[in-house]
């Protein structure tokens, strides 16, 4: 039995249909028929069910899809590893980021890679925060930045700076400084506080210190977009500081005492040494 057998098995339990199958996995239908046959002979399990105008899957047959279908899609992933590995600069690696670090530090970052390791493709995701260690572990991405420190046993992690949050009001609005008075009368454009988010924990937090109960009108986890709606003077909002890089027109950023922290997360024992090297880059751009 092989792993291509196995994915020939996969695609045909999908399609259930010999000739177009085959020309998926591109080979002839006959060939495609040896090779099912033959994995059901060394199995001694029937896989399939088959007439001349009908093929359907067996209970043992789906019972085999559903175990194989994950089996393959890890190890598929494990290979994409292995082969990032062997590449070593010439190769690829895949960076998730919250979107607040897309103005300032990330372009930074990104032009230090460039310099450094021309050669290096970079895959870059913007996914929710709850998804950045999932993402790790199943080597889908291979650096995770994110606003607060995965804790997971696998997962090693460096916090490279902190920054204020914000305020964020259109120009010559009553807010300043000085004057922080009648927030709870201030209609708000944020994250949604029901979210389980690291960013809505601390707006949650910070308005509770504050004993501020927020009017919420428009609910937003794009800083671009948040940003857009406060400069029309729609309402206010709280971003990182990191937004004010945007240089948005008609907006204006009064920092707070509250920081919030950024993040560098990558699998323990890693054997990439293009994503070390990676690392101390990411470490040397956050000093500066």
């Amino acid at each position: 039995m092989t792993i291509q057998q196995i994915k020939y098995f996969l695609v045909l339990a999908k399609e259930l249909h010999f000739w177009n199958t085959a020309e998926k996995v591109f080979i002839s239908q006959s060939s495609l028929s040896r090779q099912i046959q033959a994995l059901e002979d060394e199995l001694q399990i029937q896989l399939f069910e088959r007439d001349k105008r009908n093929v359907k899957l067996t209970n043992a047959g789906k019972f085999l899809q559903e175990q194989w279908r994950e089996e393959i899609k890890e190890f598929d992933q494990i290979i994409r590893q292995a082969k990032k590995i062997d590449e070593g600069k010439a190769g690829t690696i895949s960076i998730t980021y919250p979107g607040s670090i897309a103005y300032e530090f990330l372009p930074k970052f990104l032009e230090v890679l460039s310099n450094n390791l021309p050669d290096l493709k970079i895959e870059l995701t913007e996914p929710t925060d709850e998804n950045h260690e999932k993402l790790l572990l199943n080597f889908q991405t291979d650096i995770a930045f994110s606003r607060d420190k995965i804790k997971n046993a696998n997962i090693d992690s460096q916090k490279l700076y902190s920054e204020p949050i914000c305020l964020v009001v259109p120009k010559n609005h009553r807010l300043n400084k000085k004057n922080l008075t009648g927030l709870e009368n201030e209609k708000f454009i944020i994250s949604g506080l029901h979210q389980t988010t690291f960013f809505a924990s601390l707006l949650r937090s910070w308005f509770s210190k504050n004993g501020i109960e927020p009017k919420t009108i428009i609910e937003s986890d794009f800083g671009g977009m948040i940003m857009n709606l406060v400069s029309k003077g729609l309402g206010i909002s709280i971003l990182p500081l990191s937004f004010k890089s945007a240089q948005a027109e008609n907006v204006e950023f009064i920092e707070l005492e509250e920081k919030i922290d950024l993040y560098i997360n990558w699998r323990k024992k890693e054997l990439n040494n293009t994503i070390k090297k990676v690392i101390e880059l990411a470490e040397n751009v956050a000093k500066k």
